[in-house]
C-alpha cells in the first residue's frame, strides 16, 4: 500500500512537471513567434483604432495540450485599453472549439478595433498572452506589436457655418413725380387753367419740398412732349417741338434757384411726332365699340400714312377716336427724378448702439452686419427680435450671433424659434450646424438630409460628418472644389497627399489657430518633402505654440524627430 501511494505520488509530480515544463517552454520560446501588424504605425479613423495582427508559429511550438489566450492591449501614460475581442488559439490534443495550432506550427489573423481617446496618441500595442495547460496557468511576457496612434483625422474642423438672413435695406431709394400738360388740337400754347390742374399744383409743391430736403436729392427732370397721331407728320413733328419749348420753359422756371438742377444734362427733352404707342395704350384701356378693329389695324399695318387713312376709313370708330382719345395725347408729360437718402452706415450703427428701437426693422437687420463685434451684434438682433417676434430674420440671426459668440445651445434655442416661424432650408442648414458643433451629428446630419435643396454649407457639414465616419471619398466629393483646410484633410486621409497640397498652398488665407499650417508639415512629411514640412512646423507654431508639444509625439513627423532643425522648431 505504501509502494502504491509513493508510486502515485511520483506520477502526479511528473505530471505536474511536464505541464509546467511545457509552458515554461512556451514562454521561453515566444520570442519565435512571428508577428505582422497592419498598419505598422496605428492610425485612428472614424473614431477607432482598427488593427490586424498574423502570428505565425514555428514547428514544435505549441504545446498540444495548451490553450493560449491573447490579448491585444492598448498602454499609455495613465492607463491602457484592452480589445474586447480576445484570440484563443489551442493545441491539437484540446478538446474545444478554438483556432487549432498543431505541433508542427500554424499561424492565426486577428482583426479588431477599440474606440479612440486622446491618451492613445503617445500609446504602445501590446499583446498579452495567458498559457493554461490542465489546472495550470502562466502569463506570459507582454510582446510589443506596434506603436500609435496617428491622429490625424481627429484634427476635422468643426466649427459651425451659419447663414446670416440679410435685411432688404436700401439707403437710396428713387422717386419720382410727374404731371401732364393737354394741348388744343394744333397748338403748343399752355393755356391758364392747364397751370392750376392739380398734378401741376402738386408737382411744383414737390419740387420745392424736396429743395427744402436734406434727405432728397433732385437727379433728373424729363419732359416729354408728344403730337397725336392725326394729320401730317411735318405739322405734328413742329407741333411736338413747339410743345416741347413750352414745356421746357415751365420747368425750369420751377429750378431757377436749385442747383442740382444748374448740372450738365439734369433736364432731358424729348419729342414724339406721331404718338402711336400711346395712341394703342390708350384704345386698348377704351370701352370704344370698334377698339379690336382699331387694334387689328394697328398690328396689320406699320407705315403711319396707311394706319391713319384705314382708321379714319372707319367714319363711326374715327369720331370715337377724336372725343375719347386723341386729345389725351396732345400733352407734354414732365417728371422729376429724386434719390431719398436714409441714414448712412455711421447713423444707423450709433442709434442702433443708443436705441435701436428708433430704427425701422430693416435698419436694425443691416445694423447687424455693421459691427464686428459679435455682443453688439446679438443686441441689435435681439431688439428686432423683440420689437418683431414674427420676423423671421430677426429670430434667425439671433442664433446666429450666439454661434459667432460659441454659445452653441441659445444658438439652437433661436433656431428653433425661427424654425416655429418658418421651417426653411436656411434654418434647418443652422441647426444642423447648431447640433455639428455640439457633437451630435446623427441630428445635424438629419437637418442638412432635410433641406429641399443642399447649399454650399450644407454640403460642407456633411463633408465633415462624412469625414468622422471615414468616408473620405465622399467628404472630398461634398467639399467640392474650393481650397479649405478640410477638403486638404480628406484628401490626405484618403491618400491624395499631392492633390492635398496643391490644396493647401492655393488656400489665400491660413486661419490662425494653426490647423492649415500644421497639416503642410503632415503632406511635408508624407511626401518626404524636408523643406515643406519644416516650413509648415514653422507657420503653424508661430500661429500657435502649442503645435510644438503635438508634434513632438506625431507619429506622423517621426522620422524627423531626430532632425536638429525640427528639434529646433519645436523647442
Amino acid at each position: 500500500m505504501e509502494k502504491f501511494r509513493s508510486l502515485f505520488i511520483l506520477i502526479l509530480a511528473a505530471l505536474v512537471l511536464s505541464s509546467c515544463s511545457g509552458l515554461n517552454k512556451m514562454k521561453k520560446n515566444a520570442g519565435l513567434i512571428k508577428y505582422e501588424v497592419t498598419p505598422k504605425v496605428l492610425e485612428t479613423h472614424a473614431g477607432l483604432v482598427n488593427v490586424t495582427i498574423k502570428g505565425v508559429f514555428p514547428e514544435k511550438y505549441f504545446d498540444k495540450k495548451t490553450t493560449v489566450t491573447a490579448t491585444p492591449v492598448l498602454t499609455y501614460a495613465g492607463g491602457e485599453t484592452a480589445f474586447e475581442k480576445v484570440q484563443v488559439l489551442q493545441g491539437e490534443s484540446v478538446q474545444a472549439n478554438n483556432k487549432v495550432i498543431t505541433y508542427t506550427g500554424g499561424d492565426f489573423t486577428y482583426t479588431a478595433a477599440v474606440p479612440y481617446k486622446d491618451a492613445m496618441k503617445v500609446s504602445e500595442l501590446m499583446l498579452k498572452a495567458k498559457a493554461v495547460r490542465g489546472k495550470k496557468s502562466l502569463d506570459f511576457d507582454p510582446v510589443k506589436l506596434a506603436d500609435g496612434v496617428i491622429a490625424t483625422s481627429t484634427l476635422v474642423e468643426k466649427h459651425g457655418k451659419a447663414v446670416m438672413m440679410k435685411d432688404q435695406y436700401v439707403r437710396i431709394t428713387p422717386e419720382s413725380q410727374a404731371a401732364d400738360i393737354n394741348y388744343v388740337i394744333n397748338k403748343y400754347d399752355i393755356r391758364p387753367a392747364e397751370l392750376k390742374a392739380e398734378d401741376i399744383v402738386a408737382l411744383k409743391n414737390y419740387i420745392q419740398s424736396v429743395a427744402t430736403d436734406p434727405n432728397r436729392q433732385f437727379k433728373t427732370a424729363t419732359i416729354s412732349s408728344y403730337a397725336s397721331p392725326d394729320g401730317a407728320f411735318d405739322l405734328n413733328e413742329k407741333l411736338s417741338g413747339n410743345r416741347g419749348t413750352a414745356a421746357d420753359k415751365l420747368i425750369k422756371k420751377e429750378f431757377v434757384k436749385i442747383e442740382a438742377a444748374k448740372t450738365a444734362g439734369f433736364f432731358d427733352s424729348k419729342t414724339t411726332a406721331e404718338d402711336w404707342d400711346g395712341f394703342k395704350a390708350e384704345v386698348e384701356g377704351s370701352t370704344l365699340q370698334d377698339k379690336d378693329l382699331i387694334l387689328r389695324v394697328l398690328s396689320m399695318y406699320a407705315d403711319p400714312e396707311v394706319r391713319e387713312k384705314e382708321i379714319k376709313n372707319m367714319s363711326s370708330a374715327f369720331e370715337a377716336l377724336k372725343t375719347d382719345i386723341l386729345p389725351k395725347l396732345r400733352r407734354s408729360k414732365m417728371m422729376v427724378g429724386v434719390d431719398k437718402i436714409g441714414r448712412s452706415d455711421e447713423q444707423i450703427l450709433a442709434q442702433a448702439l443708443a436705441d435701436p428701437k428708433v430704427l425701422s426693422l430693416e435698419e436694425i437687420l443691416y445694423a447687424g452686419s455693421l459691427t464686428k463685434d459679435a455682443n453688439e451684434m446679438l443686441g441689435f438682433y435681439l431688439a428686432a427680435a423683440d420689437a418683431y417676434p414674427q420676423d423671421l430674420r430677426a429670430a434667425n440671426n439671433v442664433g446666429y450671433a450666439y454661434m459667432a459668440l460659441g454659445k452653441t445651445d441659445d444658438a439652437i434655442a433661436a433656431f428653433e424659434k425661427a424654425k416655429a416661424i418658418d421651417n426653411n432650408d436656411m434654418v434647418k442648414n443652422n441647426l444642423g450646424f447648431g447640433y455639428l458643433v455640439k457633437g451630435d451629428l446623427v441630428k445635424a446630419e438629419e437637418y442638412f438630409n432635410s433641406m429641399y435643396a443642399a447649399s454650399t454649407e450644407s454640403k460642407w457639414g456633411l463633408g465633415v460628418i462624412a469625414t468622422t465616419k471615414g468616408e473620405y471619398d465622399k467628404a472630398v466629393n461634398l467639399f467640392g472644389t474650393a481650397p479649405c483646410f478640410n477638403l486638404a484633410l480628406a484628401q490626405v486621409l484618403k491618400g491624395d497627399v499631392n492633390k492635398a497640397k496643391v490644396t493647401l498652398d492655393s488656400m489665400t488665407e491660413m486661419c490662425k489657430c494653426g490647423k492649415p499650417s500644421y497639416l503642410k508639415a503632415i503632406v511635408g512629411a508624407r511626401l518626404d518633402d524636408r523643406d515643406y514640412m519644416l516650413n509648415g512646423l514653422r507657420e503653424a507654431v508661430g500661429f500657435n505654440a502649442d503645435w510644438k508639444a503635438y508634434a513632438k509625439t506625431d507619429l506622423e513627423l517621426a522620422k524627423f524627430w531626430n532632425d536638429d532643425t525640427f528639434k529646433s522648431a519645436v523647442q
